[in-house]
Formats: structure tokens, C-alpha cells, sequence
């Protein structure tokens, strides 16, 4: 049901910023700085070999990401991101098994242009889960 591991994200301060330092450290691409404010954020990618960084920072005071930045104003890992081939399907099967998804459950549009959906960081030993449609 899983794919390949898609993105790690780090919530920091300044998302491109961060990005720079880690694309000055391994000579990789640096994605433009894009809002998502349906998401209350910015995100900016570091592509790897393998995967990819995302840096996130909150848009706005209201972003959901504001307190865990304010919490950890150095950045932190955020939540680590898996392709799915069927989003629906990878949903209804991870509920069945007893994780709960976060929001209203229907797969918002994600930073790549493809729907994802979140998961509760209490039933994935702490990790905050996102999934997006491969």
C-alpha cells in the first residue's frame, strides 16, 4: 500500500533559508518558496538524490504550524510524507486499522499539486503521517 518515502518536513522560521543551507551543504536544487494557505504555510523543497526536504514556515499567525515553530524555534521535524497509488484507498484501509486521519478526511490538494491526507501523530508512535497520491 505504501510507496517510497516522499518528503521529510522540517518546520522552521524562515522555510527558505533553511533550504539554502542544506542546498549549500549537498550541492542540491532549491525549489522557489510557494504559499499554501490552505495549509497556512510555505513550503520550500530540497531535492535529494533519494527524497526530498520540504521546509515549512507558518503563514501567518493562524498557520497550524505556528505553535510547534514557536515550541521549537531552532526547527524540528515536522511529519514524513509516503506516495500512495490509491489515496482513497490507502484512507479506508489505515482507518480500518485503526488510525484516525485529521480534518474533515477528504484529501486537500498538497504542496506537489496532488491530494494528500494527514494522520494522527498518536497512532504512528508520535510521527506525524502524511500520504499523497503517486
Amino acid at each position: 500500500m505504501l510507496g517510497r518515502l516522499n518528503h521529510v518536513a522540517i518546520a522552521v522560521k524562515d522555510a527558505k533559508q533553511a533550504a539554502k543551507i542544506y542546498g549549500t551543504a549537498f550541492n542540491a536544487e532549491i525549489s522557489d518558496a510557494v504559499p499554501l494557505p490552505e495549509h497556512g504555510v510555505i513550503t520550500v523543497f530540497v531535492t535529494l538524490p533519494n527524497t526530498k526536504i520540504e521546509f515549512i514556515e507558518p503563514l501567518g499567525e493562524a498557520s497550524p504550524i505556528a505553535k510547534f515553530v514557536e515550541r521549537n524555534a531552532d526547527g524540528g521535524i515536522h511529519h514524513v510524507c509516503y506516495d500512495v497509488p490509491d489515496i482513497i484507498a490507502a484512507r479506508d484501509r489505515m482507518i480500518a486499522e485503526g488510525a484516525r486521519v485529521l480534518g474533515d478526511g477528504q484529501p486537500k490538494i498538497g504542496a506537489h499539486g496532488k491530494p494528500v491526507l494527514f494522520f494522527h501523530p498518536k497512532d504512528f508512535s508520535g510521527a506525524l503521517v502524511e500520504i499523497e497520491q503517486a
